[in-house]
C-alpha cells in the first residue's frame, strides 16, 4: 500500500501541504468536500484543475518503477494506493487498486456517471453529457464512503498476503491504515518504508527508515536475485 510520500519524491505536494499562491488562504480540508462544491462548484473545480498541472509536470519516480518490477516478477502483487495522482500507471503499473480514486478522471455529481470524452466546453466546472448534473474529480472527498470494489478487492489481497509492504503512508487515515493491521492480524511480515515515524511502526516487523525511491528499488533487486537463483 502506498501513500502520499512516494509521489512527494516526484514533487507532488502531499494533500495537507500548505497551498500556495491563490490558495494560499484556504485550507484542502475545506475545499475536498461535497458541500464546498454544492456551495461553490466553480472554486473546487479551478482548486483541482490547479492540483492537476502540479500532477501533469512530475515523473514516476525510482520508487514507482520498482513496484513496476515487482509486479513482473511477482505476479500475485497487489499495489493499493492512497494516491490520486495516477503516478503508479504512468509508470507501468496496469492493475491498481485506487483507493481514493484518481484524479485525472470525471464524474457527475448527480448521476455518478464517468463521461466518454472530455466535454467541449469552457464552462468550469462543466456539465455531465447524460443528466446535465456538473461534472466533479473522481476522488473521494471527506465524507465520503471509499469505492465498494476497491475496499473489498483491498480487503481480499490483504487477508491472503504474506508481506505487506506500507510504503509513505502516515497510517493515520482509516480504512486504509486498517489494512495493514489486518495483515498482522493474519500473520503477514509487515515492512513499513517511511521516512517518520507512524502508529504502524512500532506493530511492523521490520522498519526501513528513508525513501520509497531508494528502498523499493533495493527491494526488487533482492527479490530479483532470489528469483533468478
Amino acid at each position: 500500500m502506498t501513500g502520499s510520500g512516494i509521489s512527494a519524491e516526484s514533487g507532488v505536494p502531499t494533500f495537507r501541504d500548505a497551498q500556495t499562491g491563490l490558495w494560499a488562504n484556504y485550507r484542502a480540508e475545506e475545499l475536498a468536500t461535497p458541500q464546498a462544491f454544492t456551495d461553490n462548484p466553480r472554486l473546487v473545480w479551478d482548486w483541482y484543475c490547479w492540483r492537476r498541472e502540479l500532477i501533469h509536470r512530475a515523473q514516476p519516480n525510482a520508487g514507482h518503477r520498482a513496484l513496476v518490477t515487482l509486479a513482473e516478477l511477482k505476479p500475485e502483487l497487489a499495489l493499493i494506493t492512497q494516491n490520486v495522482d495516477g503516478l503508479h500507471q504512468r509508470a507501468g503499473n496496469s492493475n491498481v487498486v485506487e483507493f481514493h480514486g484518481n484524479i485525472e478522471r470525471d464524474k457527475c455529481f448527480a448521476c455518478n456517471r464517468i463521461p466518454t470524452g472530455t466535454p467541449d466546453t469552457t464552462e468550469r466546472p462543466p456539465e455531465c453529457e447524460t443528466c446535465g448534473g456538473l461534472l466533479r474529480p473522481d476522488v473521494v472527498w471527506f465524507g465520503e464512503a471509499i469505492p465498494t470494489a476497491a475496499l473489498e478487492t483491498a480487503f481480499r489481497a490483504t487477508d491472503s498476503c504474506e508481506v505487506f509492504l506500507s510504503v509513505g503512508t502516515s497510517a493515520l487515515v482509516y480504512p486504509a491504515a486498517g489494512l495493514a493491521e489486518a495483515a498482522a492480524s493474519q500473520g503477514a511480515t509487515i515492512v513499513e518504508i517511511n521516512t517518520n515515524s507512524t502508529p504502524l511502526t512500532s506493530v511492523a516487523d521490520y522498519v526501513l527508515q528513508g525513501s520509497a525511491a531508494y528502498w523499493l528499488p533495493a527491494i526488487a533487486a533482492s527479490v530479483q536475485t532470489l528469483t533468478t537463483h
